[in-house]
């Protein structure tokens, strides 16, 4: 049972962010969960392991989840080299964590698919590109009709020259626009197998489409690659344009895991970090450098939350940060190299497998840094962000004010 509470705190207005308000509350439970495992005198992977959900199992809200990789990704967090590395040194700490994100909206995408007499087609979305996914996009067309994913030309239209297409949010667009574009192609394939009948004089259902190829299913020997198809499209009937849109939603449970190394200096309360390893179950990878991209973003971001980026305030409530040099966001300076390890376990909701990867990376951070904190020094810190005067203030009322 999950009891929740709005506050109103009457501070700057927000905007569309990362996993709106899953950080904070992973920071609550994944510091328990290193409390709980440190009362029992247990790994905290394993415990994290015994507690993992699986399919079925039902999240907070009731419904019950749908296939995902949380034990996987738990699994590979705890056999990971970095989880058992040495860790020498003073005032050095690990901290782990898990981040867990439910997405089950859906609000409309639609796709457009022209395709041209040279066999390259033009892919038409009105989806926002946030972070490179028009290319992943054109790869799913171009895998879907069997052509090179440089012979498409993808573009984002304005909403007065593409169908209905909701706003770029949720970790959906590779999900949803995705879904839109293989409606599209399918619809492409239907009408190039009855152009593909006409020239050889059969019926549209003895033409098949295996392998990017049109094949007669009486005799395999008559076949056409999509190229060559589109070649002779203008001789049957013209070029074909198709358009599809979806609305389907769920992309369903994703889930990250971090595994940090800090260094602090209790003089000064700074926290350095020395390594980083972020997890995450992407269900099936389609464009591998934006998804791993996306999972250092994340963990860059989170890092800028757990212990620099802040709002100051006078005791009358005005803001005293003047610029962002007064709000303390992370550089390369800040951050080792972020590895990544991407686990795979499809997503039933989509027929390639895919889920969504913006947003769940930014969700552990903020715990790992606080478990490897404490780690490091004993000190289990409480607020946001674990700056050097926090974690000063926190040492010197562990020490009882000296």
């Amino acid at each position: 049972m999950v009891d929740g509470y709005d506050g109103l705190c009457n501070k700057p207005k927000t905007q569309s962010y990362r996993a709106p308000g899953q950080p904070q509350s992973a920071r609550a439970v994944e510091t328990v969960m290193d409390e709980l495992a440190e009362k029992l005198g247990m790994d905290p992977m394993e415990v994290r392991l015994k507690n993992a959900v699986s399919e079925g199992d039902r999240a907070p809200t009731g419904l019950r989840h749908s296939r995902f990789g949380c034990v996987e990704v738990e699994e590979a967090m705890k056999a990971h080299p970095h989880y058992s590395a040495p860790l020498e040194g003073a005032n050095r700490g690990r901290g782990v964590a898990i981040g867990y994100r439910m997405h089950v909206g859906g609000a409309g995408l639609s796709a457009t698919i022209a395709v041209n007499d040279d066999g390259t087609i033009k892919l038409v979305t009105g989806s926002a590109d946030l972070s490179g996914s028009r290319i992943a996009l054109a790869m799913r067309a171009a895998e879907a009709l069997g052509i090179a994913a440089e012979d498409v030309t993808p573009s984002v239209a304005d909403t007065d020259s593409v169908g209905f297409t909701a706003g770029s949010f949720g970790s959906r667009i590779t999900f949803d626009t995705g879904r839109a574009i293989l409606t599209a192609t399918d619809e492409v394939i239907r009408q190039m197998k009855e152009r593909a009948a006409m020239l050889w004089e059969a019926e549209p259902d003895d033409v098949d489409f295996v392998d990017g190829a049109f094949v007669r299913s009486q005799d395999r020997s008559e076949r056409m690659t999509f190229k060559e198809m589109a070649g002779r499209l203008m001789e049957t009937g013209g070029l074909v344009t198709c358009s599809a849109s979806d609305r389907q939603g769920d992309v369903g449970p994703q889930v990250a895991g971090n595994i940090i190394d800090v260094e602090v200096d209790p003089e000064a309360g700074k926290v350095g970090i020395l390594r980083y390893t972020t997890f995450m179950d992407v269900g099936q990878v389609v464009h591998r450098q934006n998804v791993e991209g996306q999972m250092q973003g994340g963990v860059l971001q989170g890092a800028g939350w757990a212990l620099n980026e802040e709002y100051f305030y006078t005791e009358g409530g005005v803001i005293a940060n003047t610029s962002l040099l007064d709000y303390r966001m992370p550089t390369t300076l800040d951050l080792p190299m972020i590895d990544t390890v991407i686990v795979e376990v499809p997503n039933p909701r989509h027929p390639y497998g895919i889920r969504g990867v913006g947003e769940t990376p930014i969700v552990p951070p903020l715990a790992a840094v606080a478990n490897a904190i404490h780690d490091a020094i004993g000190v289990r810190m409480t607020s946001l962000p674990m700056s050097p005067a926090s974690i000063r203030k926190a040492i010197n009322e562990k020490d009882g004010g000296a």
